[in-house]
């Protein structure tokens, strides 16, 4: 299916300059954690689209407290730098280098070295953006390939007035809650809205960055299912080569079949899409009575298990019409799981570490996953698959889970470890892994001159598997966007199997 839009324009870069933190700052060295040390040198990129704003523009966030200034791009661009130096005060480590220790692994060098921050223009208008198809509008043209320390930034005009806030940074120093924490910080600091809604400003807290609240134990006691979802990198097999003349001759010769790449495209899924799902998901069929049972609580799941184990079922029907031997096959589908609600479980009476956890800046996640025979997948009901998807998660949702992973980490280093699922997944059939985006605070980026019309994440991540976010629509009508990064093959399947599921992104659908 073809995305109404545009992909054919050319973005000129007007400007570059470093934007460092606006106080002095004292160098010193920051240790990355033991759940960082997880992280493969990845970059992550996420961005924000404005329509062109009013002169007179008045801060949704803030509605009492109007910024009368001139809104062209320049002004907002001075608002969007003086904001980020003010803002990297606190976010520090968005503003330092990645820089190897004496036994190889990376640490933080907080230098204040800065953001690379870039201004541009395209020729596009919003509402003609194909955003269906990130890989050709966002990749490198908005959201940029940083090339410098741990966060840069690009600001981009459309041809309409309206811009794009394009970020991109190190995923070894920060995972998605603590980009969400400086994206709001960043746009408060911008608006001036943080003493006129208190609501708001209980998200923009400033981040944490007490290392010890990951430490490992002594003695370490590491149950034997964390084997199952990390491997040391020394263990790994070695770089499957597609082609003999690689290892033989060193000529890399692209053979790969074009439709069996990764890609990245957005969809959008309507919320009584959402609610069908997981009604479905949390039915149990009583083969005794003879009728199926929709009401039972400990049978019920959340929209994200409902979701996941649909899109699993899909994926494993792709896999299936494109191979004959797939019966034996096994799909393999990974889901991020946020271990800082984890870690704070039984201590009622310590508040103090409880908030640390929550405004944490660093990695804080696990990756279980499940795998299962792709015939299972397909001929098993859709509340069968959720129940193994709920299973599976049920094993990283727990204290001593990331207390153990933290002990395994410390056991191999300095090997550095991996998710098995990113670093080997799809070895013995297709795989994936699905991170919720439903905190990403899409309607809190308000920089002062309204609301983003979209925003999202873009993480063609280089792994061994597909990944895939659910983000909450900025409708804010229980619709959610969902950006997919995943075979080509799968995903036209999917576009075509899964109608009207999954919809391809338009601006008509949010009426620009």
């Amino acid at each position: 299916m073809v995305s109404e839009g545009t992909d054919m324009f050319k973005v000129i870069v007007s400007k570059k300059e470093v934007v460092a933190a606006v106080l002095p700052m004292q160098e010193h060295w920051l240790p990355l954690s033991n759940l960082d040390l997880l992280l493969p040198p990845v970059d992550v990129g996420l961005f924000f689209c404005y329509q062109k704003p009013n002169i007179s523009s008045s801060s949704s966030s803030s509605p009492d407290n109007k910024l009368i200034y001139s809104c062209s791009f320049e002004s907002m661009v001075g608002v969007l730098k003086k904001a980020l130096a003010e803002t990297l005060a606190s976010f520090y480590a968005f503003g330092g280098e990645v820089v190897p220790n004496s036994v190889g692994e990376p640490e933080l060098l907080c230098n204040n070295r800065g953001v690379d921050f870039i201004e541009a223009f395209a020729d596009v208008e919003l509402k003609h953006l194909n955003l269906y198809n990130p890989d050709q509008t966002i990749e490198g043209k908005l959201v940029l390939t940083k090339k410098h320390g741990v966060l840069a930034v690009q600001v981009t005009e459309l041809k309409c007035g309206g811009m794009v806030v394009g970020c991109t940074f190190d995923h070894r120093i920060a995972d998605a809650h603590s980009a969400n924490m400086f994206m709001v910080s960043w746009a408060q600091t911008a608006a001036h809205s943080s003493d006129s809604d208190s609501d708001t400003n209980s998200k923009a807290r400033l981040p944490c960055f007490r290392r010890s609240l990951l430490n490992p134990r002594r003695p370490a006691s590491i149950h034997p299912s964390i084997d199952h979802m990390y491997i040391p990198v020394t263990a790994l097999p070695p770089p499957k080569h597609a082609h003999p003349e690689v290892a033989a001759g060193g000529a890399e010769i692209n053979n790969h079949h074009d439709h069996d790449h990764l890609i990245s495209r957005i969809y959008y899924v309507k919320a009584h899409q959402l609610d069908h799902l997981q009604k479905a998901a949390s039915c149990i069929h009583n083969h005794n009575h003879g009728h199926v049972n929709c009401s039972n609580s400990s049978s019920s799941r959340t929209k994200l298990e409902s979701f996941s184990a649909f899109l699993w079922k899909m994926v494993a029907t792709c896999h299936a019409h494109d191979n004959h031997d797939h019966a034996q096959k096994l799909c393999k589908m990974g889901i991020v799981v946020d271990g800082r609600k984890r870690l704070t479980q039984g201590n009622n009476n310590n508040n103090n570490n409880n908030n640390n956890m929550e405004s944490y800046f660093g990695n804080v996640l696990s990756i279980p996953f499940g795998s299962i025979k792709v015939e299972d997948l397909i001929q098993k009901p859709l509340h069968w698959v959720a129940a193994q998807v709920h299973e599976f998660i049920q094993a990283a949702v727990t204290k001593d889970h990331f207390l153990g992973l933290i002990d395994w980490v410390e056991a191999h280093r300095p090997v550095p470890g991996l998710a098995r699922i990113y670093a080997t997944g799809s070895q013995e059939g297709p795989a994936f892994v699905v991170s919720s985006g439903q905190r990403f605070p899409v309607s809190k980026v308000d920089f002062g001159w309204g609301r983003p019309a979209f925003g999202s994440y873009h993480f063609p991540w280089g792994g061994d598997a597909g990944y895939v976010m659910p983000m909450p629509s900025p409708s804010g009508n229980g619709d959610w966007v969902v950006y997919m990064h995943l075979s080509s093959k799968h995903m036209e399947l999917i576009e075509n199997q899964a109608h009207p599921v999954f919809t391809p992104f338009t601006f008509d659908y949010l009426n620009i």
